[in-house]
């Protein structure tokens, strides 16, 4: 069935398409105090709760974008219920083929969880710098390895254990890169079990609401398989963190 349809269906009871607390994410927003009419960009925006909260509090424009038509439509109307005389556009579109009109322009970049688009952190780390301003915030969220993971558990995921660093790791990337490392929120295992267990009570009453559905098999069978893989191993193994850094001038 098509990735973005399943997403769409399993994320249906999330504000934020990530293990993060609304608590925590909060804090961020707090921290970030960025200047009003300040320019944003996220890519891989999901629903659009980051910008539209970013908006909400400081009033800043900018850009999201994300590949699934499902995402952002989501955020197209929540938009046009909260801020429908603000300045924020989506874009439905691949976010490495994204080109802002100036680079370095951007007072904020984020990626949320989709590094895979820049072939990596570090990758995504760099092609956020290029968009950002001197002094300017990158945020970036990511996996980490809270332990050595099983080779069952890279098998079920499809990865190796290098595609992910150790929290450490990720903190250093960004340092390396000379970025500044200023804060960081990680989730722990109630942020965890909330993102996977909505998923988990969505897709049951996605299902039972729609009965005929082609994909109910389809769908009823990746959720068991993600659901054993997290409990089996993921729980204890993976990690998640916003790294947030200030980009030196």
């Amino acid at each position: 069935m098509n990735m973005w349809r399943y997403f769409d269906i399993t994320h249906r009871e999330h504000v934020l398409c990530n293990p993060m607390s609304i608590v925590k994410f909060e804090q961020l927003i707090d921290l970030l105090r960025l200047e009003r009419e300040a320019r944003v960009l996220d890519i891989a925006t999901g629903k659009g709760e980051f910008i539209l909260r970013l908006a909400e509090r400081y009033a800043v424009s900018g850009v999201g974008i994300d590949l699934s038509s499902y995402c952002i439509a989501d955020a197209r109307e929540k938009t046009a219920q909260r801020l429908p005389d603000g300045q924020v556009e989506f874009l439905e579109m691949e976010g490495a083929d994204y080109k802002p009109e100036r680079p370095h322009s951007f007072a904020l970049s984020s990626c949320l969880g989709a590094s895979w688009i820049f072939d990596g952190y570090r990758g995504t780390l760099k092609a956020l710098s290029r968009m950002t301003t001197p002094d300017g915030w990158i945020v970036a969220g990511e996996p980490y390895w809270r332990q050595k993971p099983a080779a069952d558990y890279l098998t079920a995921l499809n990865v190796e254990r290098s595609q992910f660093g150790t929290h450490q790791e990720n903190m250093q990337t960004g340092e390396e890169l000379g970025l500044s490392l200023v804060y960081t929120l990680v989730s722990n295992l109630d942020d965890w079990d909330r993102y996977e267990g909505l998923q988990w009570y969505a897709a049951d009453k996605w299902a039972r609401r729609n009965a005929d559905d082609p994909d109910v098999q389809e769908v009823l069978a990746k959720v068991h398989e993600s659901k054993k893989e997290y409990l089996q191993w993921g729980r204890d193994t993976l990690g998640w963190a916003i790294y947030v850094f200030r980009k030196q001038g």
